[in-house]
């Protein structure tokens, strides 16, 4: 009998190396990254470097509100937001007529 690819993945689809749940070191992980993207978003590209700290700040928490929120995913989140609005309002004072914001 010969056997063509595929056959063995028909029964067990999804092997226990390949099955993983976002906890631990991995929300730990997205946290840290939303921080560091955070961070280097207030000195530079902070209209796309802030929504991807806000992003990840939002799934280290679980993407819920309730719960236990661990210290580093809220500041990713907060500080996401703040360097998203900071950027968007040099963005409009940069691009309205006069002398713009700074």
């Amino acid at each position: 009998m010969m056997a063509s690819f595929g056959q063995g993945s028909r029964r067990h689809p999804r092997s226990r190396g390949r099955t993983w749940s976002r906890n631990g070191p991995d929300r730990a992980t997205l946290a840290i990254v939303g921080v560091v993207c955070a961070v280097a978003g207030f000195f530079v590209l902070g209209i796309v470097l802030g929504p991807v700290a806000i992003v990840c700040g939002w799934l280290a928490m679980g993407r819920s509100w309730a719960g236990s929120r661990p210290v580093p995913a809220v500041v990713a989140l907060v500080l996401g937001a703040i360097d998203t609005l900071l950027a968007l309002v040099w963005l409009v004072g940069a691009t309205s007529p006069g002398y713009g914001m700074f």
